[in-house]
């Protein structure tokens, strides 16, 4: 006799699935109060400081806030900034994080502890570290600029590449993890038809992996428009140039505190969109 003879034994579609706790009102009877109150301190301690900025915001005069020159400018540079370090870290990220998931080659592990520093890394530091790489005299800045004449920082150019430095790991991250989640033999099933390993990658690949790519590109947009350190070592703080939305909020904080609490409300607004528009992609439902 076998288990499906036997009487009681689960048939039809949902036979052989595994039954799911029912995770409720058992669980929540009793909560340990050593372990609800710092709970409860811990979501004080997180929301405290942001309802403090919506209670304090200058709702009535924030269109003004938000239209005036200097805002303007600095929001239009940090979103147009935030846009290309975007398109250079999917340009470059999106065939390294092949390389890390597809690929075997000694000192892998190496490279991917390296192309995740930046996550762990000081923005100050890795201003300093762009400085000394790209500066005028750094080791490859020199002969940027005596060859071609090319000088990075404290330019516009130089705000995209210190953003592109911070935010270019997160979207590397996304995409390698959807790739090892996503099968290799259609890659491999698209080459014993002919296809080469570019047009397998284009054709095939893509497709699999573009909700990755999507998330992935979206955190990077994040990060690189909320960038300080970075920014403000290698690309300075010039109104209209290299003065971005982080920038603009420090600046204001110590002339003009209204304007600095909208442009902190704008970032906030980001920051909350972005959250929601992943949160189908990395936080689980009950």
């Amino acid at each position: 006799m076998t288990s499906l003879d036997k009487p009681g034994a689960a048939t039809g579609p949902r036979a052989g699935r595994p039954r799911r706790r029912r995770v409720g009102t058992a669980n929540r009877r009793g909560v340990p109060l050593p372990l609800l109150l710092p709970g409860v301190l811990a979501l004080a301690f997180l929301l405290l400081p942001l309802f403090a900025l919506l209670v304090r915001a200058p709702w009535r005069g924030l269109p003004d806030q938000l239209t005036s020159a200097e805002v303007w400018q600095a929001l239009q540079l940090s979103l147009v900034s935030a846009t290309a370090a975007t398109a250079v870290s999917l340009v470059l990220g999106v065939p390294l994080a092949w390389l890390l998931a597809r690929t075997e080659f000694p000192g892998r592990g190496l490279v991917r502890a390296l192309v995740t520093l930046p996550l762990v890394l000081p923005p100050v530091v890795g201003g300093v570290a762009l400085l000394l790489a790209l500066g005028r005299n750094g080791v490859i800045g020199r002969w940027l600029d005596a060859w071609f004449g090319i000088t990075l920082p404290f330019t516009t150019t130089g705000v995209v590449i210190a953003e592109a430095f911070v935010a270019m790991p997160f979207l590397v991250i996304s995409v390698e993890g959807t790739l090892r989640a996503a099968d290799p033999r259609y890659e491999e099933a698209a080459t014993t038809l002919g296809a080469s390993r570019f047009t397998a990658f284009r054709q095939v690949t893509l497709p699999l992996i573009a909700p990755g790519i999507a998330a992935g590109a979206v955190l990077a947009w994040a990060r690189a428009l909320g960038e300080f350190g970075a920014t403000i070592t290698f690309a300075g703080n010039f109104p209209g140039r290299t003065q971005t939305m982080p920038l603009a909020v420090y600046l204001a904080l110590q002339n003009d505190p209204e304007a600095a609490i909208s442009l902190s409300l704008v970032l906030l607004t980001v920051s909350i969109a972005v959250l929601a528009g992943l949160r189908d992609r990395w936080m689980t439902t009950s």
